[in-house]
């Protein structure tokens, strides 16, 4: 069983455009597609599609669309009760891909529904293999969340992956002297963010083929307690790092169609190789397949099994040494 937890779902509603977007004009949608999401729903998605047990905890009320779309797709969940709305996230993609997000902030919860929220979630997790705690957190959530429940789970056999940014994603890291998750997935701005670099300065490496910047930012987390992490980096690929070494991996030419879900799908990808008890390069291998076969759908759609190439996905082992030369 799979425990997806995603404080801050959505339905996620992707306008496509046949033209480039410019502001301050009248555009003409070609599609727009609903779906039920927020990163750890996402996740749920994929996996679900995959014939993979999981379940979809998030906080909802059991009238809220959220509910109905779940139920329409076949993707179990739990849900703990709040009176507001889930929130709708607006995605608007053109013809080459190029996606622009508007996010709503989310319904704000209250002390006693973080509370079932929390307990929700450990309880869920007595008979997980992993628990994936993903996206951003709702008002009235403290930022120390995922830090808090990654440290209630540290007695669980289950292997816990987190995947979040800005100040969730720093308290997570001022956190691991006391509790550190097995997995994170960052991209390169929030790996960089996280440990104090400039975003700048990982992105011009990855643009240029040069993969030690991120092994090296990548290692510090696993030197600090971090199980591993996977830094996904769009069209180039994506870096493993563990304790027992580094991998990149680099995708097939994708003609993107959106990369709403593309990171979420990555993370689907690492936790089915991994209960499938593959080697670490191949966790990386199935998790670059699935992104881009996720960036290769239209608005939020996941890929199925179907779609995924792994022979397509060229992967190296790398080391500081071999990358500088």
């Amino acid at each position: 069983m799979i425990v997806t937890v995603t404080p801050n779902p959505s339905l996620d509603r992707t306008v496509t455009l046949a033209t480039p977007l410019t502001r301050g004009e009248v555009h003409r949608a070609t599609s727009v597609t609903t779906e039920p999401g927020g990163k750890g729903v996402n996740v749920a998605r994929a996996l679900s599609l995959a014939g993979i047990d999981t379940v979809a905890v998030l906080p909802a009320a059991g009238t809220d669309p959220m509910v109905a779309a779940l139920q329409a797709i076949d993707v179990p969940f739990r849900c703990v009760p709040i009176t507001a709305l889930v929130r709708t996230n607006i995605a608007v993609t053109e013809i080459d891909g190029t996606t622009t997000k508007i996010n709503e902030p989310g319904a704000e919860l209250s002390p006693a529904a973080v509370d079932s929220l929390t307990r929700s979630v450990v309880g869920s997790a007595e008979h997980a293999s992993w628990v994936v705690l993903s996206g951003s957190l709702p008002p009235g959530m403290p930022d120390t969340w995922y830090a808090e429940v990654v440290a209630l789970l540290a007695g669980q056999p289950c292997k816990v992956a987190v995947d979040t940014s800005d100040r969730p994603l720093a308290a997570l890291a001022d956190g691991l002297d006391r509790a550190a998750p097995d997995l994170i997935k960052p991209n390169a701005e929030e790996l960089a963010g996280v440990i104090g670099l400039s975003p700048h300065a990982l992105e011009a490496a990855v643009a240029q083929g040069d993969p030690e910047p991120v092994v090296t930012a990548a290692r510090r987390l696993v030197d600090r307690g971090i199980g591993a992490v996977l830094a996904t980096l769009g069209a180039s690929g994506a870096v493993l790092v563990n304790a027992a070494g580094s991998w990149l991996a680099t995708p097939p030419p994708t003609e993107p169609r959106s990369t709403v879900g593309a990171g979420d799908a990555s993370l689907a990808g690492y936790v089915r190789a991994d209960i499938a008890g593959s080697a670490p390069s191949e966790r990386l291998r199935m998790a670059v397949a699935y992104g881009s076969a996720a960036a290769a759908l239209p608005g939020s759609a996941l890929p199925s099994p179907a779609e995924i190439d792994l022979d397509a996905v060229a992967v190296k082992a790398i080391s500081l040494k071999t990358a500088r030369s």
